[in-house]
């Protein structure tokens, strides 16, 4: 497991980090390895205050990589917070699967619902649903098929139960369904840009990292 950040972009009010697999973006009541004390640590060093102030803006499941963004200055959250929340920002993911889709390019909606550690596809109407929304484009890439997905809405495991509807698993998502591994602690999920308006210039930022799946 790392310890330091491999960070893709920093200024005085953001701190953009490339998350790998398997390792935590908050501390949980088991005291895993994670990516926010891994930040502060990084800025304790760098600026030898002993309690920097920084905080994640969203967060990825344990075992997907990818772009995970940071702010800096407490001034700058609820901005940054509106802009997820009104849907402003663009995310942009990259998934492996065994199976390709009947339909190779699409737009999914569904109901989703939360039980307990995994998500669920409900009936329009079920309590304590709320709809969701993907659009999708996949290519064969070599014995997998490579899905380009755009994210519009953000709920818990969103894309690994969408994807499951479709008989199409991510790799090494047992939870979901895959029969075959990726890797320890990680499923063919990658976070693969994030794109918002800065909080101070106001010009539109995009963080993009490198596609890099183990199998290919």
């Amino acid at each position: 497991m790392i310890n330091s950040p491999t960070i893709i972009y920093e200024d005085d009010a953001l701190l953009v980090c490339n998350k790998p697999s398997g390792l935590m973006v908050e501390p949980d009541r088991n005291n895993f390895p994670n990516l926010l004390q891994q930040v502060k640590n990084y800025l304790k060093e760098k600026t030898s205050e002993p309690l920097p102030y920084v905080q994640h803006l969203h967060r990825l499941d344990r075992p997907v990589s990818g772009v995970v963004l940071f702010t800096k200055k407490r001034e700058h959250l609820r901005h940054l917070s509106e802009q997820f929340a009104q849907r402003t920002v663009s995310k942009n993911y990259v998934a492996l699967t065994q199976h390709a889709p009947k339909v190779m390019a699409d737009v999914l909606e569904h109901w989703h619902r939360k039980e307990k550690k995994k998500a669920v596809l409900v009936p329009e109407g079920t309590e304590f649903s709320e709809k969701v929304k993907l659009e999708y484009t996949v290519e064969p890439k070599g014995n997998y098929f490579l899905w380009k997905i755009k994210l519009h809405t953000g709920k818990f495991h969103q894309i690994r139960v969408q994807l499951a509807s479709l008989g199409c698993p991510i790799l090494g998502d047992e939870l979901y369904g895959s029969e075959e591994p990726y890797k320890a602690n990680a499923i063919a999920l990658h976070a693969h840009s994030l794109s918002i308006t800065h909080p101070v210039n106001k010009q539109a930022m995009v963080f993009e990292t490198e596609i890099i799946f183990d199998v290919l």
